[in-house]
Order: structure tokens, then sequence, then C-alpha cells
């Protein structure tokens, strides 16, 4: 039975939810699941707007079939070749043979990496500014390399000014029946996955998405249609505003982020009581126990906050595990201009806080304040002095 939802009077999304995935790309939780977007085009000729992932197949293929109401499919665009929107490329193909494949080159090489087809003679390449026309609509394609993948193209209908965005624009969590974001109140109850999808998915390669939100601010764009998530009808714009915050790494609150790491307590400690004195002194603390929680929901606040304290013991000469995982992530994800206090511990060879600069420090515009504050086992009067000051400092700033 089908389950689909018109975005226009000839447009009709077919996509599935998933509550059944527990970890995103093996590694990013959601709680809320995830929704799988693919959209249908009905005009003179057919268009479809990518696949699924396998794990909801049956459930698209019924939504397609519905859609098309006995008429053949003409036309597939994709957009980005990563699995849990291609993986049912090939089993398409073999439903509506004939089909036409529209894509650029590097997707042409990627199809032939995941799948064994002869399908050449029914593939069309495309290349930025190339338009087709399919009866009423016009498409248009935008390429929007390492967006998150280099192969990633957006399309663009002229016609009534819809874009079809690829992964951007995206947010973890299933759509529950919703499939616009003015049927949810986004700003409230999404914006955090929205941001934690943004930050470790796409977070990376802000420089590039800047690129494609200037191509895209020459576009007039009524409707934006992402592949996870929901569709955009109204108040983009301010969904938009928060891509042009992280992408460029401006922090989106003045706030401090504490991540600790402990094994005892004695770090935790420490890291509450750098929490309690911000606290009294007017700041907005989040906080974090990196041994508890993933790693994908700190990386996304330290995108959203101007200040990190990173605190955390000494173990195996290194940085405990769990810290050393984090930061490394965030370096990975390319973070940059934020200021960052480190707290290390140690009983007899504190070593933890000159390793954590190390791997922060080549961070563009990353700015530490003062000199790391070392603990031995346990918090004595000598340190709280030295926390003090810190949170002087901080609050100062962030006033």
């Amino acid at each position: 039975m089908h389950c689909t939802r018109k975005v226009l009077e000839d447009l009709v999304w077919v996509g599935a939810d998933d509550r059944r995935l527990v970890c995103f790309e093996g590694v990013y939780g959601v709680p809320d699941g995830v929704s799988y977007n693919s959209y249908v085009m009905l005009d003179e000729k057919t268009v479809l707007f990518d696949t699924v992932d396998k794990a909801v197949s049956q459930t698209f293929f019924e939504n397609l079939a519905y859609a098309l109401n006995g008429r053949n499919l003409d036309y597939l665009v994709i957009t980005h070749m990563e699995p849990d929107h291609a993986a049912t490329v090939q089993d398409l193909v073999l439903r509506y043979p004939g089909v036409k494949i529209i894509c650029n080159a590097k997707i042409k090489t990627m199809l032939a990496q995941y799948f064994d087809m002869n399908i050449d003679e029914n593939m069309i390449i495309v290349k930025e500014g190339d338009s087709i026309s399919f009866g009423r609509h016009e498409l248009s394609f935008v390429m929007a390399p390492m967006v998150h993948w280099p192969e990633v193209m957006m399309a663009y209908d002229k016609t009534d000014g819809i874009l079809f965005s690829a992964d951007a624009f995206g947010t973890f969590g299933a759509l529950n029946g919703r499939l616009f974001a003015d049927e949810t109140d986004f700003f409230t109850e999404n914006i955090d996955e929205a941001r934690r999808y943004y930050t470790n998915i796409v977070g990376k390669y802000g420089p590039q998405v800047q690129a494609v939100l200037k191509k895209a601010s020459a576009l007039d764009i009524k409707l934006v249609c992402p592949l996870h998530g929901f569709v955009w009808r109204k108040d983009f714009d301010k969904y938009l505003e928060k891509y042009l915050l992280w992408s460029s790494y401006t922090p989106e609150e003045k706030s401090v982020m504490i991540a600790y790491a402990s094994v005892y307590g004695h770090t935790e400690n420490a890291a509450n009581i750098m929490a309690t004195l911000l606290v009294e002194r007017g700041v907005k603390v989040r906080m974090y126990d990196t041994s508890v929680t993933p790693a994908s929901y700190i990386v996304s606040d330290s995108f959203r906050c101007s200040h990190l304290i990173f605190a955390a013991t000494t173990y195996n000469a290194g940085v405990f595990v769990t810290m050393e995982n984090l930061l490394r992530d965030i370096a990975a994800h390319n973070l940059q201009g934020r200021k960052i206090a480190i707290l290390e511990n140690g009983s007899w060879a504190p070593t933890s806080g000159k390793q954590m600069r190390d791997i922060l420090a080549p961070l563009k515009n990353t700015e530490f304040i003062g000199e790391n504050i070392t603990i031995r086992s346990s918090v004595k009067d000598g340190q709280l002095a030295e926390m003090e000051a810190l949170a002087d400092t901080i609050a100062a700033e962030l006033k």
C-alpha cells in the first residue's frame, strides 16, 4: 500500500522513513530515525529525482508505482551517488527498462563502480548550466562538488522554482507524516538534529558549501527538496541563515561548551567547578561527558558555541581515549575560529594538556585562552584561583 505526498500537483514525494536504523553511516546515532527522500515529477515526461536506501526499497517502489499510475518512467536524475540514495538504481533500471539516466561525468564513473550494468546508451551527461525540458518543466543543473561527495550536483526547476538540493539542507529524523518544515515547529523541535546533521555530514566542507550557496543566491527558489528531512516552502531564509553561519564556522551563540573525560570523578569535578564559576558570571554553558555522549552531539555544539573548554585525565601517557577521539573528530571536521581552554589531570605525569593542544592547534584561527590548567589527582585551592581567573576572562569576552 502506498504512502506518498504531493509537493505540488505534479510533483510527488515517493520516499520512505526508516525508524529501525540505529547508526547512520555506521557512526551517527539516529534515535528519531531518518527519511530517504525521492521525488517524481509528472510532466509530458516522467522524471524521478534519486532513489533510496535498500532498507526501504519495497516501500519506495510501491510509492513510485502508485504515483506513476500506470505511466512509464522516462528519466532518473541522480544528484548524489551515496548508497543511501543510489543503492536501488540498478533495481529501478530492471523494473523500468529504457529509463534514461541524467547525471554528470563523475556520477557516471561511480555508477560503474557500484553496479554491473550496461546502460551507457541510456545516459545523458550534463554539466554546469545545462538545461533539459520535460514539457512544462525545464531543469538546469548546478554542480556542488564536496557537498559532501565530489560528484554531487543539484537540479533546479526553472518553472516552479524548485531546488533539488541533494544532501544539502537535510536533517536527521523520520518525517512521521510531515513532509513540509512548516508542519513542524522546526526551529524548536528539529534545529538541533539539523545542526548535528550538517556539522557531522557536511561540516568539513564549509568553503565548498559557501561556493554553492553563492550559486544558489542567483536562483529564484520557492521550494527546496533535500534528500533527507523536510521540504521547505516558506521561511527558508531562516534556515539559510543557519547554513551561512555553520559553513563559515561562525558561532551561533556566545556560550561555552565544556567536554570532559574522567575516570574516577576528579576531572569531572574540575569541569563541574568550571561550569559553576561560569554560570555564576552569567555565562551560558553546555556540558558533556565524552564517555557517555556520542561525539556527534559534541561536535555539533562545538560549531554552535563560541568558546570551548576541554578537560581530560592523562591515560597511557596520552589523552583519555574518549577525549582523544572527540578532539580528532573535531579536527577532522575542520572547525575554525574558536577560543579554547584546556584543563589536564594526572597523578604522576600530567601530559594530556599538551597533546590536546597539539591536536587542535592546526585548526584555522584557533586561539587558546591562557596556559593549560594542571590538576594533580584532584582540585586544590591553588587551582581554584586559576579557574576563577579563566572564568573571569571568558565572562568578560562574552559580555
